[in-house]
């Protein structure tokens, strides 16, 4: 016999794909990020509204954790350095964000 999970506890994670290709910049990464992260009408498209996104996130809805697999990083890195640090940094600040939380955040980039 398998013990319920209590009321209200999420059932499993809700994982995200970013798929980088062909994105040469920043406006390209912010729209896909628009896209593949299923970002709410109120995302403002630039890096500032990203990081609050990505530090709320009740909009993905309850999860036992958040993970966010991204997909040509190291094209991406290589077309856009300035972007890609700043894209990093705000990942990094996210993860550190939900580190401590009941609902932890992972990115994993490919390759890694």
């Amino acid at each position: 016999m398998t013990t319920p999970e209590p009321a209200g506890r999420p059932i499993g994670p809700h994982r995200a794909e970013l798929d980088l290709d062909g994105v040469r910049d920043a406006a390209a990464f912010l729209d896909r990020c628009a896209r593949d992260l299923d970002l709410p009408a109120w995302f403002g498209h630039n890096w500032d509204a990203l990081e609050d996104c990505l530090l709320d996130l009740t909009w993905w809805g309850p999860a036992s954790r958040y993970e966010i697999g991204v997909r040509g990083w190291e094209a991406f890195r290589t077309a856009a350095p300035a972007a890609a640090k700043t894209a990093a940094d705000v990942l990094a600040t996210a993860v550190e964000h939900w580190s401590d939380r009941d609902t932890p955040l992972a990115v994993v980039f490919d390759g890694a």
